[in-house]
């Protein structure tokens, strides 16, 4: 017994910084709650809902099971001293891309749930991004960004890792 109380202690240690594991809370089976429940996504097939909630006192992307009728854990991705918005979800529900303000400015995230990472695609972006959505594949991400002072369509290319410069029409 000794031994598993020290194992759960060094690996308390080994999350990477700025990623804080809330305690565990029950999120029960209901998809809709006395909280606001907003911004729903549905992956292609319609077996996945992806929604915003204020149901922990924080607004955070939650995962509903249509098949099943139950939430479904995203560990890694809600954060406790931020909010997490505006999710949409991949076709087969691997993929979910939301916004949140980690760094004090909203950014567009990545959330992988078989490798239960999360990656910043915006994080040297300048401008504000929001309404983010993710392509079948996965591959492409669009979001809106007005970084050249009005509101416009930016697409991330995750396969080759980079931002599509999208011509503009000068005629309209």
């Amino acid at each position: 017994m000794l031994i598993l109380w020290l194992i759960a202690i060094a690996l308390t240690g080994c999350r990477e910084p700025g990623y804080v594991t809330p305690p565990v809370v029950s999120l029960g089976s209901s998809l809709n709650t006395k909280a606001a429940e907003i911004q729903p996504h549905f992956s292609h097939d319609g077996h996945y809902l992806v929604f915003s909630s204020d149901r922990q006192k924080s607004r955070n992307v939650f995962l509903y099971d249509v098949r099943n009728r139950r939430l479904l854990p995203l560990p890694g991705l809600n954060q406790l001293q931020s909010m997490q918005s505006q999710p949409d979800i991949s076709a087969d529900g691997r993929y979910i891309v939301y916004v949140s303000e980690q760094l004090g400015k909203p950014d567009i995230f990545l959330y992988d749930r078989v490798a239960r990472e999360t990656k910043n695609i915006t994080r040297n972006f300048l401008g504000q991004v929001r309404n983010p959505t993710i392509s079948g594949n996965g591959r492409f991400i669009a979001f809106e960004s007005d970084r050249s002072g009005q509101w416009n369509i930016e697409i991330y290319d995750r396969g080759l890792g980079t931002q599509l410069s999208l011509p503009v029409d000068d005629e309209n």
